[in-house]
């Protein structure tokens, strides 16, 4: 990583506040560690769960200041919003019905906003909240993390640069098994908020990994996703919420893909691959070999691209973190995203310009096509299989 651009514009590092990722939560223990990968944030403050107790106890343990452990999210942002030394980021990390509630707060009292996927479980909050992102004029991150791998952004960089030629075909899967076992039956009664569809959205494997696979997809091939003809639903008898969902797919420059992911393939992991083919040749990552991209050019033989290796492309070697021959992954590539929207937020603040390496991240509009996506797969399924326009 570059050296440190935040302190360089502002002087200080970015002061941040969060809401949710207290104890016991997977996803905000990698934000927290994101953030502070880079010492580009200091946390500073936060509302850490809905229980007043334990949000107090979280924010003692992650060193706030009494007066900086917040038990109301509006209370915080009113309150960090009046101080002269107050947050100047907020990042969301809660279910995802409150993610459109706290954005758009937070944008109306003038913060920057880092925030999870999906930005939204309603097309229409989707929608509206980019359209208050654009007249902000402030900076959202949405954390599809994939993206911030080194190899990603080589493949894409390569894309970008023409190695590719005219992409033609394009499969992507996400597959996982923790929802595998019969033997292991949906909770009933008071549902966690994941399996709630009003609370974790209208489909459990789209809104989990979905949106993951279909922004991968976008990343790396800049395409846009025109139609699609889609099924989704669940594979354990008896099961409730969706499991799996399978989509073919049409872009607007002809290219055709498929799509598929689950949370019910017994005894994988997290395996999530892409192939992306063109005129010129094919590219193929899988996220578990992290360290590796396969280039297979139309004539000659396969390559290998490795981190910092021969080849690498800037836009690659900026996400680089150590030395070639050595792995990274999953919070490196976390602390990527962090990092580049440090960056952009401190030239925001200070009038100055950004590293255009650094504007790489997910945004809004990124956010509003993912909520987009998922409910045109749901409508097609719906209307059994039938083409649906994106």
């Amino acid at each position: 990583m570059p050296s440190n651009p935040v302190i360089s514009m502002l002087g200080r590092k970015l002061r941040l506040a969060v809401i949710g990722g207290g104890p016991g939560s997977f996803i905000g223990a990698l934000h927290h560690l994101a953030a502070r990968f880079d010492n580009r944030y200091d946390l500073v403050s936060g509302v850490l769960s809905s229980d007043s107790s334990r949000s107090k106890k979280a924010g003692t343990e992650l060193g706030f200041a009494p007066d900086r452990i917040y038990t109301d999210v509006l209370k915080m942002l009113d309150t960090e919003a009046s101080r002269e030394d107050g947050a100047d980021v907020i990042a969301i990390m809660t279910p995802n019905d409150s993610h459109y509630q706290y954005a758009a707060a937070s944008l109306e009292r003038g913060f920057d906003v880092i925030c999870d996927k999906p930005m939204t479980n309603t097309l229409e909050n989707a929608e509206d909240l980019h359209k208050k992102v654009q007249e902000s004029g402030l900076v959202f991150c949405l954390t599809h993390n994939y993206t911030g791998y080194p190899l990603v952004r080589q493949a894409k960089a390569m894309v970008e640069d023409g190695q590719m030629g005219t992409i033609r075909l394009i499969q992507v899967e996400y597959v996982q098994g923790g929802k595998a076992d019969e033997n292991d039956p949906d909770p009933s009664g008071t549902l966690p908020w994941r399996y709630d569809p009003v609370r974790g959205g209208p489909s459990l494997v789209m809104g989990d990994i979905g949106t993951h696979a279909h922004n991968l997809i976008r990343f790396i091939t800049s395409l846009e996703v025109t139609e699609v003809a889609a099924e989704v639903g669940s594979v354990v008898p008896g099961r409730v919420v969706h499991d799996y969902a399978g989509a073919l797919l049409r872009f607007g420059n002809g290219a055709r893909g498929s799509f598929w992911v689950t949370q019910a393939a017994a005894g994988v992991e997290n395996y999530l691959r892409i192939r992306v083919s063109g005129t010129k040749g094919s590219l193929e990552w899988v996220q578990e070999i992290p360290q590796v991209l396969t280039f297979k050019p139309l004539h000659g033989p396969a390559q290998i691209r490795t981190p910092n290796g021969p080849g690498t492309l800037p836009l690659s070697k900026r996400s680089c973190r150590i030395v070639a021959g050595h792995p990274g992954g999953f919070p490196e590539g976390f602390a990527n995203i962090y990092s580049d929207a440090a960056e952009a937020i401190a030239a925001r603040r200070s009038g100055k310009e950004a590293d255009p390496l650094a504007l790489y991240f997910p945004n809004s509009l990124d956010g509003l096509l993912g909520v987009r996506f998922v409910h045109s797969v749901i409508e097609s399924s719906d209307a059994n299989g039938k083409w649906v326009v994106c």
